[in-house]
Protein backbone atom coordinates (compact mmCIF):
# COMPACT_ATOMS: atom_id res chain seq x y z
CA UNK A 1 0.00 0.00 0.00
CA UNK A 2 0.98 3.19 -0.87
CA UNK A 3 1.82 6.33 1.67
CA UNK A 4 -1.40 8.05 2.51
CA UNK A 5 -1.48 11.73 2.36
CA UNK A 6 -1.91 12.35 6.18
CA UNK A 7 -2.85 15.80 5.78
CA UNK A 8 -5.74 14.73 3.39
CA UNK A 9 -7.39 12.62 6.07
CA UNK A 10 -7.10 14.71 8.40
CA UNK A 11 -9.44 17.30 6.34
CA UNK A 12 -11.76 14.23 5.85
CA UNK A 13 -12.34 13.58 9.29
CA UNK A 14 -13.07 17.31 10.09
CA UNK A 15 -15.69 17.40 7.29
CA UNK A 16 -16.69 13.84 7.99
CA UNK A 17 -17.57 15.74 11.55
CA UNK A 18 -18.93 18.52 10.32
CA UNK A 19 -21.48 16.43 8.11
CA UNK A 20 -21.88 14.45 11.12
CA UNK A 21 -23.03 17.36 13.03
CA UNK A 22 -25.08 18.77 10.19
CA UNK A 23 -26.79 15.48 9.74
CA UNK A 24 -28.69 16.27 13.33
CA UNK A 25 -30.38 19.28 12.29
CA UNK A 26 -33.63 19.39 10.16
CA UNK A 27 -32.22 19.48 6.94
CA UNK A 28 -31.86 15.45 7.11
CA UNK A 29 -34.72 14.09 5.39
CA UNK A 30 -36.72 11.96 8.24
CA UNK A 31 -35.96 8.45 6.66
CA UNK A 32 -32.23 8.61 7.03
CA UNK A 33 -32.29 10.35 10.43
CA UNK A 34 -31.55 7.79 12.74
CA UNK A 35 -29.26 5.94 10.71
CA UNK A 36 -26.84 8.31 8.70
CA UNK A 37 -24.97 10.21 12.25
CA UNK A 38 -23.66 6.21 12.96
CA UNK A 39 -22.36 5.70 9.55
CA UNK A 40 -20.89 9.03 8.82
CA UNK A 41 -19.13 8.34 12.77
CA UNK A 42 -17.56 4.88 11.25
CA UNK A 43 -16.62 6.94 8.35
CA UNK A 44 -15.06 9.44 10.52
CA UNK A 45 -13.32 6.73 12.67
CA UNK A 46 -11.90 4.91 9.10
CA UNK A 47 -10.36 8.33 7.61
CA UNK A 48 -8.86 8.67 11.57
CA UNK A 49 -7.79 5.11 11.54
CA UNK A 50 -5.76 5.72 8.45
CA UNK A 51 -4.67 9.06 9.47
CA UNK A 52 -2.93 7.61 12.47
CA UNK A 53 -1.66 4.82 10.78
CA UNK A 54 -0.28 5.32 7.05
CA UNK A 55 0.58 2.46 5.51
CA UNK A 56 -1.81 -0.05 6.67
CA UNK A 57 -4.28 -1.97 3.94
CA UNK A 58 -7.60 -0.28 3.41
CA UNK A 59 -8.59 -3.72 4.42
CA UNK A 60 -6.97 -3.43 7.96
CA UNK A 61 -8.18 0.13 8.52
CA UNK A 62 -11.96 -1.26 7.23
CA UNK A 63 -12.35 -4.33 10.37
CA UNK A 64 -10.25 -1.73 12.76
CA UNK A 65 -12.85 0.76 12.35
CA UNK A 66 -15.70 -1.76 12.30
CA UNK A 67 -14.56 -3.42 15.38
CA UNK A 68 -13.39 0.02 17.09
CA UNK A 69 -17.36 1.17 16.38
CA UNK A 70 -18.76 -2.29 17.72
CA UNK A 71 -16.96 -2.21 21.01
CA UNK A 72 -18.37 1.09 21.56
CA UNK A 73 -21.53 0.25 21.09
CA UNK A 74 -21.38 -2.44 23.28
CA UNK A 75 -19.76 -0.19 25.99
CA UNK A 76 -23.34 1.70 25.90
CA UNK A 77 -24.78 -1.55 27.92
CA UNK A 78 -22.12 -0.55 30.86
CA UNK A 79 -23.88 1.05 33.28
CA UNK A 80 -20.37 1.83 35.11
CA UNK A 81 -20.25 5.05 36.69
CA UNK A 82 -17.60 6.95 34.69
CA UNK A 83 -18.64 5.82 31.68
CA UNK A 84 -22.36 6.86 32.61
CA UNK A 85 -20.81 10.23 33.61
CA UNK A 86 -18.79 10.67 30.68
CA UNK A 87 -22.01 9.92 28.17
CA UNK A 88 -23.87 12.83 30.20
CA UNK A 89 -21.44 15.59 28.91
CA UNK A 90 -22.03 16.69 24.92
CA UNK A 91 -18.94 15.74 23.98
CA UNK A 92 -18.97 12.40 25.62
CA UNK A 93 -22.53 11.82 24.04
CA UNK A 94 -21.14 12.71 20.53
CA UNK A 95 -17.88 10.14 21.22
CA UNK A 96 -19.61 6.96 23.19
CA UNK A 97 -23.65 7.33 22.16
CA UNK A 98 -26.28 7.01 24.34
CA UNK A 99 -27.88 3.55 24.57
CA UNK A 100 -27.43 0.25 22.27
CA UNK A 101 -29.28 -0.31 19.27
CA UNK A 102 -28.87 -3.02 16.87
CA UNK A 103 -29.19 -0.87 13.77
CA UNK A 104 -26.50 1.01 15.07
CA UNK A 105 -24.47 -2.00 14.02
CA UNK A 106 -25.34 -2.57 10.59
CA UNK A 107 -24.55 1.43 10.18
CA UNK A 108 -21.19 1.18 11.29
CA UNK A 109 -20.47 -1.50 8.86
CA UNK A 110 -22.01 0.73 5.67
CA UNK A 111 -20.12 3.88 7.09
CA UNK A 112 -16.94 1.95 7.41
CA UNK A 113 -17.77 0.24 4.19
CA UNK A 114 -17.83 4.04 1.92
CA UNK A 115 -14.33 4.71 3.76
CA UNK A 116 -12.98 1.36 1.59
CA UNK A 117 -14.75 2.12 -1.02
CA UNK A 118 -13.48 5.69 -1.39
CA UNK A 119 -10.04 4.79 -0.38
CA UNK A 120 -10.44 1.79 -3.77
CA UNK A 121 -11.41 5.08 -6.12
CA UNK A 122 -8.90 7.50 -4.80
CA UNK A 123 -6.27 4.69 -5.30
CA UNK A 124 -7.57 4.31 -9.31
CA UNK A 125 -7.16 7.63 -10.15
Amino acid sequence: MQKRNRFLYLILVFATIGLGLLSRTSFTPQFIYPYIGDALYALMVFFGIAFIFPKFDAAKILFISIGICFLIEILQLSTMHTLVAIRETRIGALILGQGFLWSDLVCYVVGAFFGYIFERLLKRS
